[in-house]
């Protein structure tokens, strides 16, 4: 699922206002040796790893705000009320002491990673709603000096090349420093129903880029989701993978009565991941059109919800393996692939591994596409939908176990007291709920457990590259859908939805289910074992229900975000979803013990994080960012470090 994105303006031209690898054995050579945060997830194979120890466990306590950072979205919603933002979801990349970001309406910001001061701002005048990061690619200029750029494909379906050291667009690349992403796909589409909001992969001197597309529409006819490959340099398309297979490609036998033919969506709109040595790039592919309801796409549908291996440098597909046949609960995989090396039985495996919203991991060699351990098909419920073929079978892997919750029986239900429990029961005499993989029905509100927005999201997980550990946070959340018949004379589908809830609402508040609600999961990937799961959170412990009975802390059923260093693992957690009414934690950034979960330390955050963290070294001084706010709050990026005159003096 992509995310909505209900106030987009795409205003047409490059009218720009401008002011003032890991190698998964060991750290990559350019963060190791400079402290850099080079790719959205530390490195292009999807990390969120990296081997700086200033801090500690031992001084983790005596972080402090070193700057604040405030967007130039701030003041641009001052003076146009007619754009809405969404939540800052921006994550900084950090190169050469400097760090780039885009906001939440889709400006890029280039600012010095010391002392958190602009230095310059790039305006592509198309106002988004929500964006997560840019690129950085860097090659030899006709000079002879290095030619430095920042790729940022915007929420105005363009693909924009920057000079990363003036914010200027590149004028020799595209149409005077841009491609229009519409141009090159093979059926046209109405770009207000296509953008980008995940940052493209640098694959060498090839741009990858992905889409995100809009989810909630009541036509079969939707974009298509094809990715493509950039010449860096100049903009020219090198290639293009069609994710829904045409005629002669594997995998158009798993679309039937010709749905190939107009089927939309089956997009990347989530970060990819890339292993320079084998020069091949991982897409995570969403679901098909549409999330609930497939009857005019029946079969398959390949590549809808899997992974797909692609060679860089022609854009072939090298292998895949599809984790949802005929999705119809949303669950695409939501954040970049996992890439490193494990050791299975002794003998070292280049590994790829993939956190779901379902709350599986599934792991291959990522040259082969061979499963580290078998897959199973198991029998799953079927839909009682007139018309809809669901799969009978789902893969469900036999190592490692679920890191979350999975389906909703009475065992799962809220029992903290026997009134409580009973409460809990009749208010699901509404619901239609059962197993995993439970379809939607018509009329009736259907449980999804986990969500739409997972067990596993868009955060993603980390690696310790050193002991092949995946460290996943995840939530336990269920969530609630009703489909129907749309009525609107220019729909083609039989059915689509009709209403969602982000949560089901439990007695007097609380939530549904049994505890935890927020956790991080640490898996060996050497064996596929669960080493530790720690609560993330304190949940709703302090509840007047709960109060009276002394219980620990419970976990908060909120996005949860990991960056692994040297020492430790440290995390921070994100506020109410969509300005609910679930109150408040106090926010904070974490410091756990990698080896055994053991909350360390915690630091008290002006916000809750809005997106996923980073560390770096500027200045001798390393550095915690989380990026806070959005929506009807300030947008920024809030810096930790230690205090100058301690372990942190410059």
């Amino acid at each position: 699922m992509s995310r909505t994105r209900p106030y987009m303006m795409a205003l047409a031209g490059l009218g720009a206002a401008v002011t003032a690898s890991i190698a998964p054995a060991q750290p990559p050579a350019d963060t190791g040796a400079s402290g850099e945060w080079r790719t959205y997830g530390s490195d292009p194979m999807g990390s969120r790893y990296s081997p700086l120890d200033q801090i500690r466990a031992d001084n983790f306590k005596d972080l402090k705000v070193a700057w604040r950072w405030y967007s130039p979205d701030n003041s641009l919603l001052k003076r146009r009320p007619d754009l809405k933002a969404g939540p800052n979801e921006g994550t900084p990349i950090m190169v050469d002491g400097i760090l780039y970001v885009p906001t939440s309406l889709n400006q890029v910001c280039a600012i010095e990673a010391s002392t958190g001061k602009t230095l310059w701002t790039f305006n592509p005048e198309s106002f988004g709603y929500v964006h997560r990061g840019v690129s950085y690619w860097e090659g030899a200029g006709r000079d002879g000096k290095k030619d430095r750029r920042i790729f940022h494909a915007a929420s105005d379906f363009r693909l924009y090349a920057l000079d990363a050291g003036t914010g200027k667009p590149v004028r020799s690349f595209g149409d005077s420093g841009a491609v229009d992403l519409a141009k090159d796909l093979r059926r046209p589409v109405a770009r207000k129903l296509t953008y980008v909001s995940s940052p493209p992969m640098i694959c060498g001197n090839v741009v990858v880029v992905g889409s995100s597309v809009d989810d909630f529409q009541d036509r079969k006819e939707m974009p298509p989701g094809d990715v493509r490959g950039y010449d860096a340099r100049t903009g020219k398309l090198v290639w293009t993978f069609h994710t829904v297979p045409q005629v002669g490609e594997t995998g158009n036998d798993t679309w039937k009565d010709g749905s190939w033919r107009y089927t939309g969506n089956t997009n990347v709109w989530a970060p990819m991941s890339y292993d320079p040595e084998l020069n091949y790039i991982y897409l995570p592919v969403s679901t098909p059109t549409n999330d609930w309801y497939g009857g005019h796409r029946k079969g398959d549908g390949l590549f809808g919800e899997s992974i797909v291996c692609l060679d860089a440098r022609t854009g072939k597909r090298v292998w895949h393996y599809q984790f949802v046949h005929h999705g119809v609960w949303d669950y695409d995989p939501p954040c970049a692939p996992n890439l490193l090396d494990v050791t299975l039985n002794g003998k070292r495996v280049k590994a790829v591994a993939q956190v779901t919203k379902q709350a599986f991991c599934f792991v291959f060699d990522r040259v082969t596409g061979k499963p580290l351990w078998p897959i199973q098909e198991r029998p799953v419920p079927q839909s009682r939908i007139p018309g809809e073929e669901t799969s009978p079978t789902q893969p469900f892997p036999t190592r490692p176990a679920p890191f979350d919750r999975q389906g909703l029986t009475d065992a799962d239900i809220i029992d903290f007291t026997p009134e409580l429990k009973q409460e809990a029961r009749k208010i699901l005499e509404d619901y239609n709920y059962g197993p995993l993989y439970n379809p939607p029905v018509v009329g009736r509100k259907s449980i999804e457990s986990p969500g739409w927005v997972g067990g596993a999201s868009w955060a993603g997980a980390a690696v310790d590259p050193e002991r092949g550990w995946l460290y996943v946070p995840s939530v336990t959340n269920p969530m609630w859908l009703t489909l129907k018949k749309p009525k609107s004379f220019l729909a083609d589908v039989d059915y689509k939805l009709e209403e969602s809830g982000d949560h089901v609402e439990g007695p007097r508040g609380l939530p549904i289910t049994r505890p935890p609600y927020g956790r991080i999961t640490a898996i060996d990937l050497n064996t596929g074992d669960h080493r530790w799961m720690a609560i993330h959170g304190d949940g709703p412990r302090d509840h007047p229900a709960l109060r009276a009975l002394g219980l620990p802390p419970l976990g908060r059923n909120r996005r949860g975000y990991c960056v692994v260093t040297k020492t430790l693992l440290i995390t921070a957690q994100e506020g109410s979803w969509f300005g609910n009414d679930i109150p408040e934690e106090t926010p904070r950034i974490r410091a756990f013990d990698k080896a055994t979960g053991k909350l360390l330390q915690e630091v008290r955050s002006p916000a809750p994080a809005s997106g996923a963290p980073i560390t770096y070294m500027a200045r001798g001084r390393q550095y915690v960012v989380i990026p806070i706010g959005g929506s009807i709050a300030p947008q920024e990026l809030v810096a930790f470090a230690l205090p100058v005159d301690g372990a942190g003096r410059k």
